[in-house]
């Protein structure tokens, strides 16, 4: 009966003040676990930069259109600003800040520098955790394969041709 009232809300969620639904999510969120309350309509984008103060991953768009919000979510990468946060409860999230392994960069990360992979760096969060989901996912097989499946990523600068090399070099262990 209060389900019904509450428009089916979950035992796990409540009501703010306001009457928005609020729920606690648990994730981890480079190999540490948070438990964060937030609104129901938040995406994991938000969740990050605002609640858990990660803000190495990018609002650009906002509509899923220029990757730089681009994270692992259980290994897959996704558009952070697409989903909700409540939509995945005890998933592993990786950000670009959980790549570097201490002082030791990712070695996509090194080879970004390397290969002067970025202007303006604003894309470059989302260009290095796609690019690291492309080579896990084996699309690295030729420059054009790299394109395609880095596609999805948008730098205004263009500095396309870096990019794809630095994933390339970093794919065959360079």
């Amino acid at each position: 009966m209060a389900s019904s009232l509450l428009g089916g809300l979950a035992e796990a969620d409540t009501l703010t003040p306001e009457g928005v639904a609020e729920t606690t999510v648990t994730l981890s969120i480079n190999g540490e676990q948070h438990a964060v309350p937030v609104d129901n309509r938040t995406s994991l984008l938000d969740l990050l930069r605002e609640r858990v103060k990660l803000t190495g991953t990018k609002k650009g768009c906002n509509q899923g259109a220029c990757g730089a919000c681009t994270v692992l979510l259980d290994g897959r990468r996704v558009d952070s600003c697409l989903t909700f946060a409540v939509m995945h409860e005890n998933a592993e999230i990786t950000t670009i800040e959980g790549l570097a392994e201490g002082d030791r960069l990712h070695p996509l990360q090194q080879a970004f520098i390397d290969k002067d992979a970025m202007q303006c760096g604003y894309c470059t969060p989302g260009q290095i955790v796609s690019g690291v989901g492309c080579i896990a996912e084996g699309h690295t097989g030729s420059a054009a394969e790299i394109r395609e499946w880095m596609s999805g990523n948008i730098c205004r600068c263009g500095a396309y041709t870096n990019i794809v090399s630095a994933i390339a070099d970093t794919a065959q262990g360079k």
